[in-house]
């Protein structure tokens, strides 16, 4: 069973070659104190081309990124960015809250409207419109908790949300699936569980984050109850329920019960399942969607509130007046969690971005993008609530367009001040395709995230003053005992960086990043194991899915 560095065992990890790898990399590192130690004279008959070949990384023999626990709860301790100053912010507050007063918002649920008109907003007789005092939504945000914990059927999966924590969900809700062998294709059970099975075997892959991909081959009235048991049982991470229409939330809520193996009275206290609310920009939430806040508000579940603001589309052509829409839309649906329940814990999520001008289709990873994600982190924080925010991209494959958006996105969440970031492995082609290669190349990404966010070492000892007393001027440290103490751990070893030199590069056959991210997804589903689940757990969780499908799941129209 893995064991973790402090002999805790640690279930589910999918990196049994873990030692091995480590191995690999100490040989690896070995090669070039040798090179260095003999750089003044070479081995005999070796070029120097042939002596850097020995010291390239071992690109082809296997994973090189155990699962280790430093990833399981990350800390973003950096100053925060800033593209509003204080004024500017305080505009769009105001803007925010004058719309909520003055155009309101269309509430397309009876039962909604009138918990609203009970907590003092105003309903238009006969109409679906609801109008806000900013004094009633000011009310409603003081009550939101600004940090809760949403709780795994593991306790080690546990994730922190607020503050400065800094959670990855994964890809969600991609209609297509794709990989280099297979191209790309409509979404089926196979590939979901494939994506949930890559989900289990990263710890920088905090929870999952819905569906990967759309299963289009089981059929929809009993869809989420095939896709949440294989959730819990392919993982032992926080998940995600789709409020489309409230059984499937009740069902969701009564699966990640179970499978924690707790009572409804402990689920209420520690809430263990979330789900994303999306308005129906410009200025409306819709019936299921407002069901699911009234469903998982109620039981203390997450929920994350997101318009979809796409400025030039759905909001206003100016990032300032798409950003004024998503906070007014975001402060409606996170008031209204309150109405439900006080201190229902709830997220304030950002979605905004640019489209393509000339065809209408969505852009991301964009400087706007990057904007609009600074500045809802802005606004999340002077609410003193959570913010999820987005890994995204629009590219159709692999490639650098791919990596240079996600790479913009990243830095914009991170000095953004992003705590639950959806869609962080797997997104392209704008969310429409879930990526196995793509998946890979985002993993190692948010890696060097954690890694560029873990505090720099000044102790004495890292300030190294020994290791240079003992070279002195003109020396090299290669073999100094401080190098050897830490060589292994020193730096961070990508997943896909080919370090070799071109001629060593060549004689492998030149591959790519694509090739390495194809060998390496598929090493890691090969070394998969199921987490543990506990017998009569999975017992019971199969009665309630037999009998829910035998009373034919949910409505498939909503």
């Amino acid at each position: 069973m893995p064991v973790a560095n402090d002999g805790t065992w640690r279930p589910g990890i999918c990196d049994k070659d873990a030692k091995a790898n480590q191995t690999r990399a100490a040989l690896h590192m070995g090669d070039v104190i040798k090179l260095e130690n003999r750089q003044s004279t070479g081995a005999a008959g070796e070029t120097p081309v042939e002596r850097r070949r020995h010291s390239g990384r071992a690109a082809e023999h296997g994973p090189r990124a155990p699962a280790t626990s430093k990833y399981l709860n990350l800390v973003n301790a950096t100053a925060r960015s800033a593209v509003l100053s204080e004024d500017a912010l305080e505009a769009v507050h105001q803007a925010s809250l004058t719309i909520l007063e003055e155009i309101g918002m269309d509430i397309i649920l009876p039962e909604a409207r009138d918990r609203m008109k009970a907590a003092g907003a105003e309903v238009t007789p006969g109409t679906d419109r609801v109008r806000f005092d900013r004094g009633l939504i000011m009310e409603m945000l003081a009550s939101v908790p600004p940090r809760f914990t949403m709780h795994a059927r593991n306790p080690v999966r546990n994730v922190e949300i607020g503050g400065d924590n800094l959670v990855f969900a994964q890809v969600a809700s991609a209609p297509f699936v794709a990989d280099r062998d297979g191209g790309r294709r409509a979404g089926n059970r196979e590939g979901f569980r494939k994506l949930v099975k890559l989900a289990q075997c990263y710890d920088i892959v905090h929870t999952t984050g819905g569906y990967p991909v759309e299963p289009v081959d089981i059929p929809a009235p009993v869809r989420h109850l095939e896709c949440l048991s294989d959730l819990v049982k392919l993982t032992d991470k926080v998940f995600h329920v789709y409020s489309l229409g409230r059984q499937r939330n009740r069902d969701g809520i009564e699966i990640a019960r179970i499978g924690r193996g707790i009572s409804m009275e402990q689920m209420e206290r520690e809430p263990s399942l979330f789900t994303i609310i999306n308005s129906s920009s410009p200025l409306r939430l819709d019936g299921p969607m407002l069901q699911g806040i009234i469903e998982m508000s109620s039981r203390n579940q997450v929920v994350v509130v997101t318009p979809f603001t796409l400025a030039g589309a759905m909001a206003p052509v100016t990032i300032a007046g798409a950003l004024v829409q998503q906070n007014a839309e975001a402060l409606c649906g996170i008031a209204f969690t309150q109405m439900v329940r006080k201190g229902a814990p709830v997220i304030y999520g950002g979605f905004t971005s640019n489209v393509d001008m000339k065809t209408g289709a969505p852009a991301f990873g964009t400087p706007e993008y990057m904007k609009a994600v600074i500045a809802g982190g802005q606004l999340a924080r002077k609410y003193d609530i959570p913010y999820r925010t987005s890994n995204t991209n629009a590219s159709n494959t692999l490639d650098a367009q791919a990596a240079y958006e996600s790479a913009f996105s990243l830095w914009a969440l991170t000095q953004g001040g992003g705590n639950f970031i959806m869609h962080s492995a797997g997104w392209t082609e704008g969310g429409l395709t879930a990526s196995f290669e793509k998946f890979i190349l985002d993993v190692d990404m948010l890696q060097m995230v954690a890694e560029y966010l873990a505090p720099l070492d000044v102790s004495a000892d890292a300030l190294g003053l020994e290791a240079m007393r003992d070279v002195g001027p003109g020396g090299h440290f290669f073999g100094t005992p401080h190098t050897l103490a830490r060589y292994e751990t020193a730096f961070y070893s990508p997943i896909l960086s080919d370090w070799r030199n071109f001629e060593a590069w060549t004689e492998a056959g030149r591959p790519t990043t694509y090739d390495h991210a194809s060998r390496i997804f598929k090493e890691k589903l090969n070394a998969y194991e199921r987490p543990p689940l506990d017998p009569a757990v999975e017992d019971e969780l199969d009665a309630f899915v037999a009998r829910r499908k035998e009373e034919g799941g949910a409505p498939a129209h909503l």
